[in-house]
């Protein structure tokens, strides 16, 4: 089978397609035949190096494919099911705790740019009925993380408003998710093309914060008060913009780290006197990937996906998601 190799150190050079012997399945395991994955900053981070994993390392947190076999323990999947990944494997259920979250796909484990692979039975789920596997593939880190931040972390509620940060593949997820729930959505952007389509999309009012440096302020005036419920996708470098953002009582889940988004600044008078609840999370459990997938397939929501590209052309796809260009999510599908 084919699959892609980082080597060490990293760099979209090192990316190596490489053949490995076809695996088999263990007694509690299934082999599946991956057909899609789709790319993330994360992953985008393990490619360059900026995150160290072990040379030969396998890449890519997100899959969809179909099950080839199963181990005789499994009785709950069966050859020709449909499926796709989890970020962290090893949460089921619960809260997060270490050791459910030291496996990460991708990263501490082998991920999913790969003909076929053997997995635990529990740390995959069944893909939306009516879903390409392409579109199944932008769901398990950029779809949950949207999920988890606005309905499980956020617990947003029909009424009130949110703040969705860019055009990235979570954020348009993060978008429908909350347009479904009944939400008034406000939004930023760099481009006013980028911004006539998310207002078609239906959010009340889209920020170009290229040309307002100020963006907070001017999304919590455009709301009549603050925004309810931010999903901060930049950091350090949107933090104190999301803090302007919000209501008196307001809550940001804190989801991402794009750009230079590491460290930066935190306006604390604000944090405090505006009462503001900041939690960070990180995707999510299989329990939080079910219950997407039921509201999905109520809601009939499809992602976003920009452009395509074959499995040979894994780092032309990084050198596209470079630019900024994309709209939603760009996939690898073979």
């Amino acid at each position: 089978m084919k699959c892609i190799h980082v080597n060490t150190p990293g760099g979209l050079s090192n990316l190596e397609i490489v053949k490995r012997p076809n695996p088999e399945p263990d007694a509690d395991e299934v082999l599946v035949r991956w057909h899609a994955t789709s790319l993330n900053y994360h992953d985008y981070l393990v490619a360059l190096g900026a995150i160290p994993v072990l040379d030969g390392r396998i890449p890519m947190s997100d899959g969809a494919g179909e099950i080839v076999s199963v181990g005789e323990d499994v009785h709950f999947w069966k050859p020709g099911d449909r499926v796709m990944s989890m970020f962290f494997p090893g949460w089921i259920e619960g809260l997060p705790e270490f050791k459910k979250i030291v496996g990460v796909s991708g990263e501490t484990l082998d991920g999913y740019i790969t003909e076929m692979s053997s997995v635990k039975a529990t740390s995959i789920t069944a893909i939306p009925d009516k879903y390409t596997y392409a579109e199944a593939a932008t769901l398990p880190c950029a779809g949950l993380t949207a999920w988890n931040g606005l309905m499980h972390t956020g617990c947003l509620m029909s009424g009130q408003s949110v703040l969705i940060e860019g055009t990235g593949g979570m954020s348009l997820l993060g978008l429908q998710f909350a347009k479904a729930a009944g939400a008034r959505i406000f939004a930023t952007t760099s481009s006013p093309k980028k911004a006539e389509r998310l207002l078609s999309m239906g959010c009340s009012a889209v920020i170009n914060y290229k040309e307002d440096e100020q963006w907070g302020k001017t999304i919590f005036k455009k709301s009549g008060g603050g925004v309810d419920l931010i999903l901060d996708v930049g950091g350090g470098s949107t933090m104190k913009q999301s803090i302007e953002a919000a209501k008196i009582g307001g809550k940001i889940v804190s989801i991402g780290i794009l750009g230079n988004g590491r460290k930066g600044e935190i306006t604390f008078p604000k944090l405090f006197f505006k009462f503001i609840k900041m939690e960070g999370i990180a995707v999510g459990s299989r329990e939080m990937q079910e219950s997407m997938i039921r509201a999905i397939e109520v809601c009939g929501i499809k992602p976003d996906i920009d452009k395509s590209f074959a499995f040979d052309q894994l780092a032309e796809a990084f050198r596209y998601q470079e630019s900024g260009k994309q709209f939603g999510k760009i996939v690898i599908e073979w």
